[in-house]
C-alpha cells in the first residue's frame, strides 16, 4: 500500500499556479475529428435491450443531428477499469463487505484484455493496486483496505469545525484516478466507486471532478453504501450519507447510481454493473462542428423507438491535441 504521492503534488501545484503543469503529466488529447460514444439502452422495463443496429440511434451534438459513421455492439472489447473505495471512518463495519463483494466481482468481469487498479480514500488518496490483470494481485490489494481516521478532527458534525478535517475525500478521488490514471488510455474506460457519497476535506470540487472524468472518456458507476450507525454518537444523529454527488457524476459520465439495500445487495449491484458493461454500443460520429475550441459539446442520444431509454455520457470537451 503505498500513498499516490504524485497524485498529491499534482493536486497541490494546480492550487498553487493553475497556470502552469508538470510537463511530464500525460495531456488530454481528445480527437473531435471523431466522437465515440459508449451506451446502453433499456426498455421500459429496465431490462438492457442488446439487438439494436445503428439506424437505431440518432444522435445530436448542441442540437444538431449527426451522422453516424461507425457503429459496433460492445461485448468483448478490451476494459480498463478502476475500483475507488471509501475507507473512510463512517464505512468501518461495510468494508469487509466490500472486499468480500469486489472479489468475486473482478474474477467475473475480468478477462484477458482487460485490467484493472485499486484506489481506497479517505484522508488520504491510496493505489492499493496498479493495472493488472492478475485475481492474485488485485485480491492482495482488496486485503489492504482498512479504515482511515479523520486528519485534523474527530468525525464531521452538521456545524462546521474550525480545523476543517480531511475525512474523505471522495471528489480529490474521482479526479486523480481519470486525470492520473485514465486519461492516457484507449478503449472502454469505467470507474466503479463506493462510497456513502459524503466529501470532506477534498481539493477538488465536484464539477473538476466530473470534468476530468468526462475528459477521460469514463463511465462512472456509482455505488451508494450508507451505514446509518456510523451518524449516530451519544444518541444524538450526525446527518448521514447523501448520494446527490454520486448521482450527478454517474448521470453526466453515462453511468448509474445504484443504491445498496436488503432486496438490491453489492453483489447483486455488481452483477448489473457486470451485466452492463458486456452490453454497450460504441457510437462514432464526426461532428458537423470541427472546431478544437476546447469547448464542452453537449450531447443528446436517443433511438427511434419511444418506449427505449438510452444511456450515455452527457457532453464532452472539444480540446486540441497536446493541450489540456
Amino acid at each position: 500500500m503505498r500513498p499516490l504521492n504524485l497524485f498529491a503534488v499534482t493536486v497541490a501545484a494546480m492550487l498553487v499556479a493553475p497556470a502552469q503543469e508538470p510537463q511530464d503529466t500525460p495531456t488530454i488529447k481528445v480527437e473531435v475529428d471523431v466522437v465515440h460514444i459508449l451506451c446502453s439502452v433499456r426498455d421500459k422495463r429496465g431490462s438492457l435491450i442488446s439487438t439494436l443496429g445503428k439506424d437505431d440511434f440518432i444522435v445530436k451534438e448542441d442540437g444538431k443531428a449527426q451522422e453516424i459513421r461507425y457503429f459496433a455492439r460492445e461485448s468483448d472489447l478490451p476494459l480498463t477499469l478502476g475500483l475507488l473505495v471509501d475507507v473512510s471512518k463512517s464505512q468501518e463495519h461495510l468494508i469487509e463487505i466490500e472486499r468480500r463483494a469486489a472479489v468475486q466481482f473482478f474474477s467475473q468481469v475480468l478477462r484477458k484484455k482487460d485490467m484493472a487498479f485499486l484506489i481506497s480514500f479517505g484522508p488520504e488518496v491510496e493505489l492499493l493496486q496498479d493495472y493488472t490483470n492478475s485475481q492474485t494481485l488485485l485480491r492482495n490489494g482488496l486485503d489492504e483496505l482498512h479504515v482511515r481516521g479523520a486528519v485534523g478532527g474527530p468525525l464531521p458534525g452538521p456545524v462546521p469545525t474550525i480545523s476543517q478535517p480531511r475525512g474523505t475525500v471522495l471528489h480529490d478521488a474521482v479526479y486523480l484516478a481519470a486525470n492520473e490514471k485514465l486519461r492516457g488510455e484507449v478503449g472502454r474506460k469505467a470507474i466503479v466507486l463506493i462510497t456513502d457519497g459524503i466529501d470532506t476535506g477534498s481539493r477538488m470540487k465536484l464539477e473538476q471532478a466530473v470534468e476530468a472524468a468526462q475528459k477521460a472518456d469514463a463511465i462512472v458507476y456509482s455505488i451508494y453504501y450508507y451505514d446509518p450507525s456510523a451518524y449516530y454518537q451519544g444518541g444524538f444523529s450526525f446527518g448521514g450519507g447523501n448520494d446527490s454527488a454520486l448521482r450527478k457524476m454517474s448521470e453526466e459520465t453515462g453511468g448509474r447510481l445504484f443504491k445498496v439495500s436488503k432486496k438490491n445487495t453489492l453483489d447483486d449491484i455488481f452483477k448489473q454493473i457486470q451485466e452492463e458493461m458486456r452490453s454497450q454500443y460504441s457510437i462514432g460520429y464526426s461532428p458537423v462542428n470541427p472546431a478544437k475550441d476546447g469547448s464542452f459539446r453537449r450531447l443528446e442520444v436517443d433511438t427511434a423507438r419511444k418506449d427505449l431509454k438510452v444511456q450515455a455520457r452527457k457532453g464532452y470537451y472539444a480540446v486540441k491535441s497536446g493541450s489540456s
